[in-house]
């Protein structure tokens, strides 16, 4: 079996927007830490259920949570594997700044003046 690493630019484009709302980056933390109910994270914000629903849905479509039903409740946790890839391409973007400072650092360190 085969796993993709890479992100594609949709997917990118889908996990910076979705982590882009204080809110769902909340939601995200909190179900790395364990799995919950929509309603038990509804619960802790100030807004509407259909509101956190809406979040959920954002943060699902970007593939950043799993949402399974039980019964009748909806439960949602952190899918590791997306949050990996997510951070292997925010390691390759720090890498790539690093780069770009050292060759200037190095460049400043040449200039006589």
């Amino acid at each position: 079996m085969v796993v993709e690493t890479e992100l594609s630019d949709d997917q990118t484009d889908r996990v910076f927007h979705a982590l882009a709302a204080a809110t769902r980056r909340d939601i995200l933390r909190r179900t790395i830490e364990r799995e919950q109910s929509v309603s038990a994270l509804a619960a802790d914000y100030d807004m509407s259920f259909a509101a956190v629903q809406k979040h959920v849905a954002v943060l699902e479509a970007a593939q950043l949570i799993v949402k399974r039903a039980e019964g009748r409740e909806r439960l949602v946790r952190a899918d590791p594997v997306m949050i990996a890839r997510a951070r292997a391409l925010l390691s390759r973007y720090e890498s790539l700044w690093r780069q770009r400072i050292d060759r200037l650092d190095a460049l400043l360190a040449d200039d006589p003046d």
